[in-house]
């Protein structure tokens, strides 16, 4: 038997081989360096009892009905007319690297080779690749596959819907599978890619966790089984059938692991570190530079373009503290509402005689940068574009219709080409700083071409414009994964500004995605998607825990709101630079009507925490917040950054209501922090600093 071993600070994965593909003996908290692997292989073998095989099938990297696997295969494939081969791989060779192992099996002309390495960040990231010499058709397969440890108790991944996204589905783990599929040709809403496993008892932060990434953005398959016998695997691949054409290679994307004995906080901050310090790459001239508060006009002006408002609006903006404008959807083609001139990528002349530089030259001259809205994967059927190339479509003539525009195919090299051209052309002749990059309709097919082609379009415009960063907004969070942001620098969490709803979407959210790249605006007093209304404290607070804006009609603010805003704005720059960097940290509430975590600086000299009361608590008086993450023998200073916010309920002597308190870092975590008696719709900010 031959062993391999991969550590990362925070893992380890034992794989082993007696000539088959090999298989994950273990993977979990890391093991002493010296652990002898022939005595943890005799260790973990399994006894058999009646009714099974006189051999136990190994749980492979890419477990096969062949070797008499008798869950879920980790591949499906067919010759070119469709037969299905039922493939026996031996183990070939490893070609171990510096950080990286790749294990090649071999099955007559088919070749499956599974690639394991390790990043500075923690991560473990892992990929298959099949290859063959003559062409086959694919059904499925799946990155290396993983087993789960008989302790873990919940699998968590994540539903939702547009303004309702990243909702949590905790189920515990039973015998059979659990299987997610996202075929909309996107990450999707609905399923996007995502998950944890959890040991029994973890909560944020303690316990023993799992979490899982899969860098696809096209849609994609997660199975958890658990079989007859105990024993659990885990496998994520791009959705089923998404290879539409037979070929000679065919990949998985990367799938990102890390585990954590520190509970879920452990797992998110290795991600959120993981998409910030090496998924996103950042443009030169934007990654020495502060994340700038931006200001978009969409649920000011919708589709209304003037010159005159706009100009206004950018004034009222700058003068509140943002640094950059956006114009949003409805600045070219004949754009007057959404049925219309998506694909015509040129300016609007009715709309902007004179270009868009009048406007530009107006956002320069408050001292902001100036973005752009595209959406430009899609088409309407009332365009220049759709007239002069109908079979550019992706999908059928009689396809159903989405927010009535169609798809444009993405795997045709010269539907890319065009593409490129315009908005080359768009980014050379404007000073852009930014493009919110749209995509609001499902695919009429799932098709894998279809991702390799915006990823190729992303990679090209990146090189041909490095200064410009890109936000991957779909329906609000329609397309968040780890492979679209290694093409973009922001996601657009959700359309929904209604701030009770973005405390729940950003916490959960904060799983896998930190501040940097995670946008969050303040909306209008009354929201538009929700109809609530809410305060101008609650709301800028909440923007203020990610990357902050503002998405309002200006005009309607009242002094008392604009100076609210105004002074959390002033406060969120002041702190952005620690703040970028901060872990985000769940924090675990005993109050359900509370929902709170803690961004603590990378040196552990500062956090903040943001406890959010977004519903009435059932007892009289605050429970106690225990806070996480901190030195236990050192001393922290906290203070109550928005004491005005208490309510006249609160008639006690609460000590943050009048000044700041000194307590230890155990204290702080055992304790925890008594806050003040707090109305439903209240975000009290508690800042601390070590002594």
């Amino acid at each position: 038997m031959t062993h391999w071993r991969i550590d990362t600070p925070q893992q380890t994965l034992v794989l082993s081989s007696e000539g088959a593909i090999p298989a994950a003996l273990y993977w979990g908290p890391p093991l002493p360096a010296d652990e002898d692997l022939d005595q943890f292989a005799l260790a973990a073998r399994a006894d058999l009892t009646g009714g099974m095989l006189d051999r136990l099938p190994d749980l492979t990297l890419c477990p096969m009905p062949a070797d008499d696997w008798q869950g879920q295969p980790g591949l499906v494939v067919s010759d070119a007319g469709g037969t299905p081969r039922a493939p026996r791989f031996r183990f070939d060779h490893a070609q171990p690297s510096a950080n990286a192992l790749q294990l090649v099996s071999r099955d007559g002309d088919l070749t499956l080779t599974h690639e394991i390495r390790t990043e500075p960040t923690g991560v473990l990231v892992l990929k298959t690749t099949l290859t063959s010499e003559r062409p086959v058709r694919l059904t499925w397969l799946a990155a290396p596959v993983l087993p789960l440890p008989g302790g873990a108790q919940d699998s968590i991944d994540f539903s939702g819907r547009w303004i309702g996204e990243l909702q949590p589905e905790r189920m515990a783990i039973r015998t059979g599978i659990r299987l997610r599929e996202s075929r909309t040709g996107r990450s999707g809403q609905e399923h996007p890619p995502f998950a944890l496993v959890a040991d029994q008892g973890c909560r944020n932060t303690s316990g023993e966790a799992r979490a899982f990434s899969y860098a696809w953005s096209g849609g994609h398959r997660q199975i958890i089984e658990e079989l007859q016998d105990g024993r659990r695997q885990i496998q994520f691949g791009h959705a089923s059938r998404a290879e539409l054409v037979a070929g000679t290679r065919f990949e998985s994307a990367e799938l990102i692991v890390s585990v954590s004995t520190r509970g879920l906080n452990g797992v998110a901050v290795t991600m959120q570190r993981d998409i910030r310090d090496r998924i996103v790459r950042w443009p030169t001239p934007l990654a020495s530079r502060p994340r700038p508060v931006h200001y978009n006009c969409w649920e000011a002006v919708y589709f209304d373009h003037k010159l005159e408002t706009l100009t206004d609006m950018a004034a009222r903006a700058a003068a509140l503290g943002a640094e950059r404008f956006v114009l949003d959807d409805g600045w070219f083609g004949r754009r007057d509402d959404d049925t219309t001139s998506l694909g015509d990528w040129l300016v609007d002349r009715r709309k902007w005689p004179d270009g868009l530089a009048p406007l530009i030259s107006a956002v320069e001259a408050q001292g902001m940068r100036f973005g752009l809205w595209v959406e430009p994967e899609m088409i309407s059927e009332d365009s220049d574009l759709y007239r002069a190339h109908p079979d550019w479509i992706l999908g059928p003539a009689d396809q159903t219709r989405g927010r009535n525009q169609l798809v444009l195919d993405m795997g045709r090299a010269d539907v890319r080409d065009h593409l490129f051209d315009r908005l080359s052309t768009l980014l050379s002749e404007h000073r852009i700083d930014y493009l919110k990059w749209d995509h609001n309709r499902l695919l009429p097919v799932v098709d894998a071409a279809q991702t390799r082609g915006i990823y190729d379009l992303l990679t090209r415009l990146r090189a041909a414009h490095p200064g410009v960063e890109i936000e991957s907004c779909a329906s609000g969070g329609g397309r968040i994964d780890a492979g679209i942001l290694a093409q973009t620098q922001r996601v657009w969490l959700s359309d929904s500004n209604d701030a009770l709803e973005r405390i729940r979407i950003q916490h959960d959210a904060a799983l896998f995605l930190p501040l940097a790249v995670t946008g969050s605006h303040v909306g209008p007093r009354r929201c538009h998607t929700s109809g609530r209304m809410l305060s101008m404290s609650l709301r800028a607070r909440t923007a203020a825990q990610r990357h902050m804006g503002f998405e309002m009609d200006l005009t309607e603010l009242t002094e008392e709101e604009a100076e609210c805003l105004r002074s959390v704005t002033a406060w969120w720059k002041a702190n952005r630079d620690w703040l970028t960097f901060a872990d985000i940290l769940r924090l675990d509430s005993a109050d359900p009507a509370v929902t709170a975590e803690q961004q603590l600086a990378r040196d552990g000299s500062r956090f903040v925490v943001f406890a959010g009361q977004t519903g009435t608590s059932r007892q009289a008086l605050p429970r106690p917040l225990p806070l996480t993450g901190l030195d236990p023998a050192a001393r922290y200073r906290i203070s109550l950054l928005n004491p005005e916010d208490i309510p006249p309920q609160s008639r006690g002597p609460n000590a943050l209501k009048e000044m700041p308190l000194v307590l230890s870092g155990a204290a702080l975590m055992h304790q925890g922090v008594t806050l003040p008696v707090a109305w439903p719709g209240t975000l009290y900010m508690l800042e601390g600093e070590r002594l």
